[in-house]
């Protein structure tokens, strides 16, 4: 499924740069079709690190970033836009961005590079720009060429992701590190060479985490939008937007119920998923994902037990053999199951989807 999302992804955006829509072709055919493909891999990638980002943050939640929620479009309605998939506009739009400034800084684009703007000029107190700072504006400009590109519609539901998309993009930039470098007889460091530099990319998963749980539900004016032309629509919706800061999440729709299993919107439910209990280095969350993705849904923990059976303790012997050991090893999981005599899915007391 996620290769699907990939796939039409990328097909959608190339079909909007197909003739008919010049004027964008030649904002992204900087330097011709060369730039173009290599402009579409570099999204190609981006996304699919959007994609490991959101399994990783989400993985011990009853929402774990399932494949079914992997379609950025609202095209033919497939898209809800809950607080979860939020996220899911905001880190894949971060992806892109952040995978584009990356290869421009490191050259791997045409006519694209470092951002050398302000290098030469006095930055602080004992410090100048210079360097190689990551060019985020050609990232964020490529990006929102790009991906925003998916939303066609005028409704609150593509201004919702529109929004989603910005706040993903300004989360690479509010990120960014300072990184400087002393200069001075014998490293006494009397002035500094500063540059900007993109975040390890986990960084800003966090970051966005954050407002994930954060995210604002946006109560629209409906009976003011139905009884209205497509103009008063902007309108309303521009007045609802403009209390809400643009580096927020925010969505529409309460989240449906992610302990049961839903096929119809896609939802796997947590029964038969694995929880961690015991060992070193856990955060408090992940200790309390078996309470959060079992008991908190109605299941209890059941304890799996699996022997793996490997090669070990080969030894060589002249000439030419390799004799080895069987050994066995013994690995524990904990994953939610079915109560004895029950169903599952009687909620105990819960607060909200997580």
């Amino acid at each position: 499924m996620a290769y699907f999302f990939l796939c039409f992804f990328l097909f959608f955006i190339c079909d909007k740069a197909l003739p008919g829509h010049t004027w964008k072709m030649n904002n992204l055919l900087m330097t011709g079709p060369k730039a173009y493909l290599t402009y579409a891999s570099s999204v190609q990638v981006g996304a699919q690190s959007g994609i490991r980002e959101c399994k990783h943050q989400f993985a011990w939640d009853r929402w774990n970033c399932p494949d079914s929620a992997l379609q950025l479009s609202t095209h033919k309605g497939f898209r809800s836009a809950t607080r979860e998939t939020s996220f899911v506009h905001a880190i894949s739009a971060a992806g892109v961005m952040y995978t584009l400034t990356r290869n421009c800084s490191l050259g791997d684009l045409d006519d694209c590079g470092c951002d050398s703007s302000r290098n030469g000029k006095l930055g602080g107190r004992g410090w100048l720009w210079g360097g190689c700072s990551d060019n985020v504006d050609f990232g964020e400009r490529i990006s929102k060429q790009y991906v925003d590109a998916l939303e066609t519609g005028q409704d609150s539901r593509a201004a919702v992701n529109l929004h989603n998309n910005e706040a993903g993009r300004l989360a690479v930039k509010a990120t960014m590190k300072r990184i400087c470098r002393c200069h001075g007889m014998s490293d006494s460091c009397t002035m500094q060479t500063c540059w900007m530099q993109l975040s390890d990319f986990r960084e800003i998963g966090n970051y966005l985490k954050v407002k994930h749980d954060q995210a604002q539900k946006l109560e629209m004016d409906k009976r003011r939008m139905r009884a209205a032309n497509s103009a008063d629509n902007r309108v309303a919706m521009a007045d609802t937007f403009g209390s809400i800061a643009r580096s927020e999440l925010i969505y529409l729709e309460d989240s449906p119920d992610y302990c049961a299993k839903n096929l119809s919107l896609g939802l796997p439910g947590t029964e038969g998923r694995e929880c961690v209990q015991h060992g070193e280095s856990l955060t408090q969350w992940e200790r309390r994902s078996c309470r959060r993705l079992c008991h908190e849904c109605g299941l209890r923990v059941e304890e799996r037990r699996t022997e793996i059976v490997s090669s070990c303790n080969c030894k060589f012997y002249w000439c030419c053999t390799v004799k080895c050991e069987n050994c066995s090893q013994v690995t524990v999981k904990h994953v939610c199951a079915r109560r004895h005599g029950g169903h599952g899915h009687q909620r105990r007391r819960s607060r909200g989807p997580k």
